[in-house]
C-alpha cells in the first residue's frame, strides 16, 4: 500500500457513504460524480449514462467542475461511438492516459470545452450490465496514478450497488404513479362525459405521468390515414388537433396494425412525416386497443434533447394504454346504454302523447265544434271557432313533437352550435365544472364555414388559457351571430370570460377574450 493510501481512505469511505445515502437516482448519480472528482483531485468529472437501445449511446450526462453556462456553450452530448468515450463503451474497462488529446483513439474535444490532458475513465456496472462510464480529467498536480484508478474502481463498484437500489426505488415509485393515474382515468371516464372529453382526459393524464411535453390521441380516418383528434400540451393544443398522417407514411402501417412504435428523435426519424414532428425528440406511439378493436394511438413526445424513455417507462405506458382503452370501451358501452334508455323514454313519451293527449284534444275539439254549431249568439260562435282552430294548431304541434321524439339524435355535431358545446364539454373535463354557453341569433345558418373554423380555433385557445389559470371557478361563453362590426357590417362575435387569476402582474378579477369575424 502506498504512503498516500491511508490518508485517502477516509475520503474513499466518505465518498462511498455519500453515494449510498440517497434513493433518488439522479441525486445518487450527481453525488457519484462529485465524490469521484474530490477523491482523485480532478478538475472535471462526468458520468455518461448509456441508453437501453442496442449499440447504446450516451443519453444523459452528469458533470462536476463545469457550470451550466459552460455546459450550454459545449452543447451536444458525446455520441458514444467515437473517441475515448466510444472506446469505454465498446470495451468497458478502465482507461487512463496522461494526455487524452494525444491518445490514438482521441477524436478531439468539442468546441468551447475546457482544456483537458490527463484522463481516467472506468465503467459503472449494475449487475453485469453497463449502466454508464465514470470519468475524471485534468488532475491537479500531475497525471492520474494507478492508485487513482483503483480508488475510482472501488467507488464505481459501490456506486453500481447504490444505483441498483435507487433504480428499484424509482421503478416502484413510477409504478405507483402510473397505477394511481390509471385509476384516476378509469374513474373519470366512467363518471360520464362525451367521447371527445374522454379522449382528452386520457391524453392529459398520460402526458403528466410520462413527463412528456404533449399527449396526443390519433384515430383512423376514412381515407386510410390517421388524424389527431385530442391533445394535451403545456401550450396551445389547437395547432396539433387536425394534423393528419397520410396514407403511405412509413409509420402508418405499424400504427394501424396496433403496434407500439418508439422513436429516439421525432425530428430526424424518417418514419415521422407530419409537420409537427419537427418540434419533438424522443416519442412513444402506443396502441389504444381492447378486445381486438383499435380505438386509436396514444403519442407521448418529449422535447428535442430530452432523455429517452426507459424500458420501465415504456412498459408502464403500455399497461396504461391497455387499461385506458378498456375504460374507453366501457365508457362507450355505458353511454350507449344511457342513450338506449333515452330512446326508450322518448318512445314512451311519444306513445303517451299520441294515445292520450291527441285523443283528448281531438275529442275536446269535436265538442267545441258541436257547441259552435248550436250557438245562437254570433260572438260566442266566433269565439268557439277560434278555440277549435287553436286546438287544431296544438294537435299539429304535438304531432311534430312526436315525430321529433321518434328520430334518433345525431352522434356527430352537425352545426357550429353543437361544436361549440363540444369544446365547452372538453374544458369541463379539465376544470371539473360546466362552462356557461349562450347563443344569440341563427348561429348554424348564418355563420359560414370559414368564420366557423376561426371561431372554434379562438374558442379552443381561450378555453385552454382559462383552464390553466389559478382559482378559476366560472367560465362564460357567448356566441353572437347578430353582432355588428365597428363599420356596421354583419359579424359573428365570440366572448369568453373566466374568473381565474390573471397572468403576471395584471390586475382584475377575471379575464375576457373577444374574437370577431365578418359573416
Amino acid at each position: 500500500m502506498t504512503e498516500g493510501r491511508p490518508r485517502r481512505l477516509p475520503l474513499l469511505v466518505d465518498a462511498v457513504l455519500s453515494v449510498g445515502t440517497d434513493l433518488e437516482l439522479r441525486v445518487t448519480l450527481q453525488q457519484l460524480v462529485d465524490s469521484a472528482t474530490r477523491l482523485t483531485g480532478a478538475a472535471y468529472g462526468a458520468l455518461g449514462v448509456v441508453g437501453a437501445e442496442p449499440g447504446g449511446r450516451v443519453t444523459e450526462l452528469f458533470t462536476a467542475g463545469i457550470d451550466e453556462r459552460a455546459r450550454e456553450r459545449i452543447g451536444r452530448l458525446p455520441d458514444g461511438h467515437s473517441g475515448v468515450i466510444g472506446e469505454l463503451l465498446a470495451h468497458p474497462r478502465p482507461l487512463r492516459t496522461d494526455d487524452v488529446t494525444g491518445h490514438p483513439l482521441s477524436s478531439g474535444l468539442p468546441p468551447n470545452h475546457p482544456p483537458v490532458h490527463s484522463f481516467l475513465g472506468v465503467p459503472v456496472l449494475v449487475g453485469e450490465d453497463v449502466f454508464g462510464n465514470l470519468y475524471v480529467a485534468q488532475k491537479q498536480g500531475g497525471p492520474f496514478t494507478g492508485e487513482d484508478e483503483q480508488l475510482l474502481r472501488v467507488l464505481a463498484a459501490q456506486a453500481g450497488i447504490a444505483i441498483d437500489n435507487a433504480r428499484l426505488y424509482e421503478t416502484a415509485r413510477q409504478r405507483e404513479r402510473w397505477i394511481s393515474g390509471t385509476a384516476a382515468v378509469t374513474t373519470a371516464l366512467l363518471s360520464g362525459g362525451g367521447p371527445d372529453a374522454a379522449l382528452t382526459v386520457v391524453a392529459e393524464q398520460a402526458r403528466q405521468l410520462a413527463e412528456a411535453c404533449a399527449g396526443v390521441i390519433l384515430q383512423p380516418t376514412d381515407e386510410g390515414g390517421m388524424e389527431i383528434v385530442a391533445a394535451s400540451t403545456q401550450e396551445d393544443p389547437g395547432s396539433l388537433i387536425g394534423t393528419t398522417i397520410t396514407p403511405g407514411s412509413p409509420v402508418l402501417e405499424q400504427l394501424l396494425g396496433g403496434e407500439a412504435v418508439f422513436v429516439t428523435d421525432s425530428a430526424t426519424d424518417a418514419r415521422m412525416t407530419t409537420p409537427v414532428s419537427e418540434r419533438f425528440g424522443p416519442s412513444m406511439l402506443l396502441p389504444l386497443q381492447s378486445g381486438g378493436r383499435l380505438i386509436g394511438t396514444l403519442a407521448l413526445p418529449r422535447v428535442r434533447g430530452d432523455r429517452d424513455y426507459t424500458p420501465v417507462e415504456r412498459q408502464l405506458a403500455g399497461q396504461f394504454t391497455s387499461q385506458a382503452a378498456l375504460a374507453l370501451v366501457l365508457a362507450d358501452a355505458r353511454r350507449s346504454r344511457r342513450r338506449l334508455a333515452v330512446y326508450e323514454d322518448r318512445d314512451r313519451i311519444a306513445r303517451d302523447l299520441h294515445d292520450l293527449v291527441i285523443q283528448h284534444l281531438f275529442a275536446t275539439g269535436m265538442m267545441l265544434e258541436s257547441a259552435r254549431r248550436r250557438a245562437e249568439v254570433p260572438a260566442v260562435g266566433q269565439a268557439l271557432e277560434r278555440a277549435v282552430e287553436e286546438l287544431e294548431s296544438t294537435v299539429q304541434e304535438v304531432r311534430t313533437t312526436i315525430f321529433a321524439l321518434q328520430q334518433p339524435p345525431s352522434d356527430s355535431p352537425a352545426g357550429l352550435r353543437d361544436r361549440v358545446l363540444r369544446e365547452a364539454a372538453t374544458a369541463a373535463a379539465l376544470v371539473g365544472f360546466q362552462p356557461s354557453v349562450q347563443f344569440a341569433g341563427p348561429v348554424d345558418s348564418r355563420v359560414g364555414r370559414r368564420a366557423g373554423r376561426g371561431l372554434l380555433l379562438a374558442l379552443r385557445r381561450a378555453l385552454t388559457a382559462a383552464t390553466r389559470r389559478a382559482q378559476v371557478s366560472r367560465i362564460d361563453v357567448r356566441v353572437d351571430a347578430d353582432a355588428r362590426s365597428t363599420d356596421g357590417a354583419a359579424a359573428v362575435r365570440l366572448t369568453v370570460y373566466d374568473d381565474g387569476e390573471p397572468a403576471g402582474d395584471a390586475e382584475g378579477t377575471g379575464t375576457t377574450v373577444t374574437w370577431e369575424s365578418p359573416l
